[in-house]
């Protein structure tokens, strides 16, 4: 006997991360089309440039763009190749280690930041024309539910 269709919360969350996905994939396209970075890239970025001194701790920036240590160690690398941050070593522990973003990358988040809000409007606004695979009215129903889902406890 086969299982019956994906209903309820499942259902609805896998639509939603699909649609994310598909948001993300534009995004990141549209990045390296138009700014030569990636989205994790910028995402790192803006979080860094956001930090009250310009800096994170690597793990700390793998938590918030949703990387593992060693793929957010890897980001810095490369980030660090553009120029765009640098790493320093906690003076507590030499264990911690800092990226820190560049004046360099703190212009190209100026640079970027609000392109990318339009862009990340005009995705959500649009569904239909820029994703014509996705039922937008159905899409709205599945956020309105996984939302209700979300609790605090």
């Amino acid at each position: 006997m086969s299982p019956g269709p994906v209903t309820g919360a499942s259902a609805a969350w896998s639509r939603v991360a699909a649609f994310a996905s598909a948001v993300d994939a534009s995004l990141g396209k549209w990045l390296l089309e138009q700014y030569r970075v990636g989205l994790t890239e910028y995402r790192a970025l803006a979080h860094l440039a956001d930090a009250p001194d310009k800096e994170l701790r690597v793990n700390d920036l793998a938590q918030r763009v949703g990387l593992s240590q060693s793929s957010a160690t890897r980001l810095v690398s490369r980030l660090d190749a553009k120029a765009l941050t640098r790493r320093d070593v906690c003076p507590d522990d030499a264990r911690g280690v800092y990226a820190v973003i560049t004046d360099q990358g703190e212009a190209l988040v100026r640079e970027v930041r609000g392109p990318y809000e339009e862009r990340v409007s005009a995705l959500l606004g649009a569904v239909t024309a820029h994703f014509p695979e996705v039922d937008a009215g159905q899409l709205r129903h599945d956020v309105t539910d996984v939302g209700r889902l979300i609790s605090p406890a």
